[in-house]
């Protein structure tokens, strides 16, 4: 294949051929151009003779596959650069593999101002444990230290880190010994960042949009705020991702407002939306997920920092304000107070308007067949990480030691929420889990509660076009003219269509069905390989010797 990497400002017209374009335009297209950074034309081989001697290039695909690039619909990219370039413990199978893991990464960085993990899981550790603050302070010599749970929403830090919060036993969520939560977790983790110095975080950001190119990933949604991270470091990703060839980061950013002014401010910073993170609970993992009955294996129900009347009001002042709003919400409490909360605000604005808006609810892991019913009707996007499912589900996975087996087979049902009509975003929420996009429509697809699966065609939409949709576009994801050139080029086996039901043909690959075919996902199977990624028309990364 031919490699060319072309500036941003390079409007070359690119001529694809003898590969297998993935369109709705036509399924038996084998050629694709593209001109100033959109796609001008799909069809078939024989008449792309027509155009090879007007264009400036000839990609010979190779029996390749194009698709459109992938958009994950959330993502926290300094942390996911920073899991990538240093302390990463999601690989850590026991307690004293992850002290130990601590002592090579101070011992390798001595002159950090604060020592910076993330990744840890107790529950899958024997004996469930987490490290405690006497083998934090032994393995890092006594130096500031912060690691975060590997659902972001607790860590356990070392005592001189304890010691850059005065008040810190004050605030709520502080444990003498143990992991930290709620608002003592958000002082501490505020205090870690401050550490983080402008030249390591550029470092980081470039690092996470480099590994997302490598992986066709074409977009990515950032969910900022001021509870995970802070404003220089947000404004710094945009002006990134602006000013450099790597893939495009539509910003949101967690932060209630009130009012046209208080919305302004958001979009003053180069968010699209004020949501994201915008947090209602925490997460289950955690226990700070809030439920309407308490855990299985605690006597309380998490935590929740919005009520219904809180959503209201930000809905509100959104939607007046023609902003996007949008939540995190896990637990069914929580995803109950976002549905009260915006039919609370479609009461005084109008439901057409709250419809229009497309807000989003992030995770929205704990669903009935009423709030499922309550998103269609107000138009929400459900922004959601099938790897969790594949991370934590199954009988005796985390969830089920959160919530019983029971309620742990209502998580995630993405078959309902589309039958509902409601739209999907799939994401990672990277670095909790991590980007992987046709691993994430494996998950979805093979669902480990089989009554939840979706098609894999279904999938691959809420990983392409579903990001887009959920900002308003209902333009783009798919390669047909017109549409921006964002694509990845893929080494993969065989194209079929896989559906999730045995009532219906599980494999085709006859090509008469007029049905585009995508990579057999099937579990075991080798995932397809990138070997070219492409952001409105300009090349952001090509793979090694290709």
């Amino acid at each position: 294949m031919s490699k060319s990497p072309t500036s941003r400002r390079d409007h070359r017209t690119v001529l694809l051929r003898r590969g297998d374009i993935h369109t709705p335009a036509d399924p038996f297209a084998t050629a694709m151009v593209v001109e100033r950074g959109h796609v001008a034309w799909v069809g078939s081989e024989g008449a792309a003779d027509a155009f090879a001697d007007g264009v400036d290039e000839v990609i010979d695909l190779d029996g390749a596959l194009v698709t459109p690039a992938f958009t994950d619909a959330h993502v926290h990219t300094t942390a996911t650069g920073l899991s990538l370039t240093g302390l990463d413990l999601t690989g850590a199978r026991t307690l004293d593999e992850a002290l130990a893991l601590v002592r090579e990464h101070a011992s390798a960085r001595p002159h950090d101002r604060v020592l910076l993990g993330h990744g840890w899981d107790a529950a899958r550790w024997p004996g469930g444990r987490p490290p405690s603050r006497a083998e934090l302070d032994e393995a890092t010599g006594g130096r500031p230290l912060y690691l975060s749970r590997i659902d972001v929403h607790s860590a356990v830090v070392s005592t001189a880190l304890l010691d850059l919060v005065p008040d810190i036993s004050e605030r709520a969520g502080y444990q003498p010994d143990g992991p930290l939560t709620r608002d003592a977790h958000h002082a501490v983790r505020a205090a870690a960042q401050t550490a983080v110095t402008p030249e390591q975080r550029t470092e980081a950001q470039r690092a996470a949009l480099r590994h997302a190119a490598s992986l066709g990933i074409g977009s990515v949604h950032e969910c900022a705020g001021p509870d995970i991270s802070s404003e220089d470091d947000f404004t710094g990703l945009l002006r990134l991702a602006a000013e450099e060839p790597r893939p495009r980061v539509v910003g949101y950013w967690g932060e209630r407002i009130e009012d046209a002014r208080g919305a302004e401010r958001i979009r003053d910073l180069g968010a699209v939306g004020a949501g994201g993170d915008l947090f209602v609970d925490g997460a289950l993992g955690s226990h700070t997920a809030c439920l309407h009955e308490p855990y299985a294996d605690a006597a309380h129900t998490g935590a929740a920092y919005l009520d219904a009347a809180a959503v209201a009001d930000h809905v509100t002042a959104c939607t007046e304000a023609g902003l996007q709003a949008g939540f995190h919400a896990i637990g069914d409490a929580a995803v109950t107070a976002v549905v009260e909360g915006v039919r609370a605000a479609a009461e005084k604005v109008g439901l057409a308007r709250i419809r229009a808006a497309r807000h989003r609810v992030e995770h929205a892991e704990m669903l009935t067949p009423e709030t499922i019913a309550a998103f269609a009707e107000l138009g929400l996007t459900a922004s959601v990480q099938p790897a969790f499912d594949a991370l934590w589900g199954g009988e005796v996975g985390m969830y089920a030691q959160r919530l019983g087996a029971a309620r742990a087979r209502t998580l995630n049902p993405f078959a309902a929420l589309l039958r509902a009509g409601v739209p999907l975003a799939f994401g990672s929420d990277s670095p909790v889990t991590p980007l992987d996009p046709w691993g994430t429509i494996r998950a979805a697809a093979f669902h480990r509660t089989p009554e939840h699966r979706v098609s894999v065609r279904a999938a691959f939409t809420a990983h392409t076009r579903g990001g887009w949709r959920a900002i308003g576009r209902d333009d783009a994801g798919t390669l047909v003219p017109g549409a921006p050139a964002d694509y990845a080029v893929w080494r993969t086996g065989d194209l079929v269509v896989q559906a999730p039901d045995d009532r219906v043909a599980r494999w085709s690959t006859d090509p008469r069905s007029g049905t585009p075919g995508l990579p057999d996902l099937s579990p075991g199977t080798e995932l397809p390989v990138c070997l070219r990624t492409v952001v409105s028309g300009q090349t952001v990364y090509v793979r090694p010797e290709e």
